[in-house]
């Protein structure tokens, strides 16, 4: 078992300590990182995503369904209240207070639920974390990014019209390869479409990249930043880390959930705060020290709760 564990967790923190390292001792610029934040938003982690949900099968995607569902709504649940108690008792403005919500929601799943997944579940893991990022990438990133666009839209002044910004704001978030790469590749494996051979090799080789580079940034936009340790860390780490696995284990054991999606759906719970919040601070020119400090915290305090989850589930 423990090695197991150590074979689930050392790669993904030995990847996040390169990018620290080479953004820590100047080896790689860690300031200007947009076209790192590009390669993995728009091309690496939406062709990955594309490809895994593409090339399942109907049946094996219905399968997933469950997995979808829950895992949705628990996000949706964490989501709903970090933004409120950031909006309410934090003082953060609501873009601000969004993007801190999407990081504590959304777990970490490209750069260590997919590892570890593809470690403990075997040939299933690669869909099931697809459709875990499919129900955060179509249910909870665009409440992120309509706000965001929204707040967007309101600085430069570009929309007049009442009910526009809206609705502006819903087309562009909508639109986002991290949005459409899932949900695009759901739809043609209910449609039961099959993809061809050459288009799914292409985008595996850009979609492989996806982890590793995603930890890697990760490590670097830290790197730049100075640790806050204060309460708002503190809560949004025990939400994360401990708030959401025992609501997920909350669910399963309520619903009739079949047992390998309940402690696949455990595990993916239990992934420390994604990085998503981070690379969305990047692009909407936010601070992004909070929303670092809370996936640093996350990080560490998750070696010891990844480790209870991977030994309940998987003995």
């Amino acid at each position: 078992m423990a090695n197991t564990i150590l074979l689930a967790l050392a790669p993904v923190f030995f990847v996040m300590a390169l990018g620290y390292g080479a953004g820590r001792f100047g080896i790689v610029e860690n300031h200007h990182v947009d076209g790192f934040n590009t390669l993995v938003m728009s091309f690496a982690l939406p062709a990955s995503l594309f490809a895994a949900t593409a090339s399942a099968s109907r049946g094996e995607l219905l399968v997933q369904a469950p997995l979808f569902a829950i895992f949705g709504g628990v996000m949706l649940l964490i989501y709903l209240a970090w933004y409120a108690i950031a909006r309410l008792f934090l003082a953060t403005g609501k873009v601000g207070a969004s993007v801190q919500a999407l990081t504590v929601a959304f777990p970490n799943l490209g750069g260590v639920g997919l590892p570890i997944a593809s470690s403990l579940l075997g040939a299933t893991g690669p869909v099931s974390v697809a459709v875990a990022m499919a129900a955060g990438s179509i249910l909870v990133t665009p409440i992120t990014l309509v706000v965001a666009e929204m707040g967007s839209l309101k600085e430069d002044g570009a929309v007049k019209t009442p009910g526009a910004p809206m609705f502006d704001a819903l087309r562009r978030a909508l639109t986002k390869p991290i949005v459409l790469g899932p949900a695009l590749g759901i739809l043609l494996s209910l449609c039961s479409v099959t993809l061809n051979p050459v288009i799914e090799s292409c985008l595996m080789v850009i979609g492989q990249a996806a982890a590793g580079v995603a930890l890697f940034l990760t490590g670097l936009v830290l790197s730049a930043q100075s640790f806050e340790f204060n309460w708002k860390i503190v809560g949004a780490t025990a939400l994360a880390d401990i708030v959401r696995p025992l609501l997920m284990v909350a669910i399963v054991l309520l619903l009739p959930v079949p047992f390998e999606i309940a402690r696949t759906a455990i595990l993916f719970a239990a992934v420390p705060a994604g990085f998503f919040g981070i690379f969305f601070a990047v692009s909407y020119r936010l601070d992004s020290s909070t929303v670092g400090s809370m996936v640093i915290g996350s990080t560490i305090v998750s070696i010891m709760t990844m480790a209870i989850a991977i030994a309940a589930m998987f003995p």
